[in-house]
């Protein structure tokens, strides 16, 4: 468990050095931490620099800042960040400013170093307090945006694969008896014109108009692509399906590859080449895993917001290069899987050569609402709600390894059998 971070404002050299050393015990035990500022223009540099501080404790009368200026702009960084002000005995007017302004306490100088640790154990325990109820609030809002997520998905999806499927069936059907159809009737022609090699002037011509022998050569082979296309139709309507599996009452015995490839499927509109670039590689490495008991239509949802994420940190990483020079160095997403070496767990790793990120950003990758694409393009709610899944709903791990200008990799890991 990290330290408590605590900021301590005040101008005066002697009191941080007094402080160090009559907290200098939970300093030791690593309890908290302490975090020095000498005015309050300083302490916003760090307040806005370090988003771990769980409070401050400052005094009224500094340089360049004061601490009343300095408690109004607070609640502007963090609503829920606690301040403790100083101010000397008696300056009962700016005690009461101060706790108007929204100070969760004060103490009065010469400081009562026994005062002070219970006023900061006090606040760090309200904090934390309100910090677990805030976190609890979010999990439970996720839950609810991927419940209702997963839902209506379901029911999109069922209801395409449905309209799908029907016009679909008939289609299949009467391609195969049209297919031997056409091979019977090309033989009928054939045999035809063996037997009667001199049709007669106005069939000869009539065969010239609508040129006979290319539709002979060629009709069986449009049939061929149409059967094709077919087959294309049902592999996408079997990937809805499988993607958008409604299973969220139960674990269900599942194959993970098959939901990796319906998720492929669903993005490959993203994956081909476009104008501007030549098509993402998929790059499979499937080793020998099991199937495993998971909630397949939530882990599609995560794969779904990595890949997702993979083709937009490629799509980045093109900016400012030539179709022909994105052609020499492609980019690439590899999808990796294998079971563990404990075999206890399926691990799915998935790596692009996008941009990378910087440890700033990957540090605050899996909080809610934090994102780093332009505002209509990204909710912050794509990794949270994955690591929700992952750790809560399977019991799993999800973590992120990432180099910057090289690329990332996201690495999934989930029980073969669950508690």
């Amino acid at each position: 468990m990290s330290p408590a971070k605590i900021l301590v404002v005040d101008d005066e050299l002697e009191l941080e050095r007094l402080i160090k050393q009559r907290l200098r015990k939970p300093i030791k035990e690593k309890e908290i931490e302490l975090i020095f500022a000498r005015n309050g223009k300083e302490a916003l540099e760090k307040l806005q620099s370090d988003r771990q501080i769980d409070m401050v404790l400052t005094d009224i009368n500094m340089p360049e800042m004061d601490g009343l200026t300095l408690l109004s702009k607070l609640r502007d960084i963090d609503e829920n960040l606690k301040a403790v002000v100083i101010s000397a005995y008696g300056d009962m007017k700016n005690i009461r400013t101060a706790m108007n302004s929204g100070a969760f306490d004060f103490l009065t100088k010469p400081i009562n170093f026994d005062d002070l640790t219970i006023t900061i154990n006090k606040t760090l325990a309200y904090v934390k307090e309100v910090r677990e109820t805030l976190k609890q609030l979010q999990q439970t809002q996720l839950q609810l945006i991927q419940h209702e997520k997963m839902a209506a998905l379901g029911q999109l999806m069922a209801g395409i694969g449905h309209e799908i499927n029907n016009p679909l069936s008939y289609i299949t059907g009467y391609m195969d008896l049209s297919t031997e159809s056409v091979k019977n009737l090309i033989h009928h022609l054939r045999l035809y014109q063996e037997k009667f090699p001199n049709p007669g002037l106005e069939i000869q011509q009539d065969a010239e108009t609508i040129d006979l022998e290319y539709f002979l050569l060629n009709l069986p082979k449009m049939l061929g692509g149409m059967q094709v296309g077919t087959e294309r139709l049902i592999e996408i309507s079997k990937s809805l399906r499988i993607f958008s599996r409604a299973d969220s009452n139960s674990k269900v015995l599942a194959n993970i590859h098959e939901g990796i490839d319906s998720t492929l499927m669903i993005l490959q509109y993203r994956l081909k080449a476009k104008e501007n670039r030549p098509e993402i590689k998929v790059i499979k490495d499937y080793g020998n895993i099991p199937t495993i008991q998971c909630y397949l239509g939530q882990l599609n949802q995560v794969f779904m917001n990595i890949l997702a994420n993979a083709i937009d940190a490629c799509e980045d990483s093109n900016q400012g290069h030539t179709f022909d020079e994105i052609k020499d160095n492609p980019n690439t997403i590899t999808i990796k899987t294998e079971v563990t070496q404990d075999n206890q767990s399926v691990l799915i790793k998935i790596k692009d050569n996008g941009m990378g990120m910087s440890e700033e950003v990957k540090s605050r990758i899996f909080d809610q609402l934090f994102t780093t694409k332009p505002v209509g393009q990204g909710t912050g709610l794509g990794l949270s709600i994955s690591r929700q899944i992952v750790v809560e709903a399977h019991g799993g791990t999800l973590s992120c390894n990432t180099v910057l200008g090289e690329g990332t990799e996201f690495a999934i890991a989930i029980p073969i059998r669950p508690d």
